[in-house]
């Protein structure tokens, strides 16, 4: 599945995605603002971050493990986020 996804004064929109156990989303990623501590996004539970480059399209894969409600954001302690609804 592909999400498009912006990054903008109200932080990531849509903040609420809908996801599948096993099943690979990709968020497709635009950041709209200068300001923001949100240029770069990271998931709960992973390290790595991706940099999401002003105005730039970045596209992220991620697969979740288990249902449940899993956080993505900023690395600055997901200040600026939303949240992966995983369903079965």
């Amino acid at each position: 599945a592909r999400v498009v996804v912006a990054v903008t004064e109200k932080g990531f929109v849509p903040a609420q995605i809908q996801a599948k156990v096993g099943v690979p989303i990709t968020l497709v990623v635009t950041r709209k603002v200068e300001k923001t501590c949100a240029t770069e996004i990271m998931f709960e539970g992973r390290e790595d971050k991706t940099d999401l480059p002003l105005n730039k399209t970045v596209e992220v894969t991620y697969t979740p493990t288990a249902s449940g409600a899993i956080k993505f954001g900023c690395a600055m302690g997901m200040m600026v986020g939303g949240v992966l609804m995983v369903g079965p």
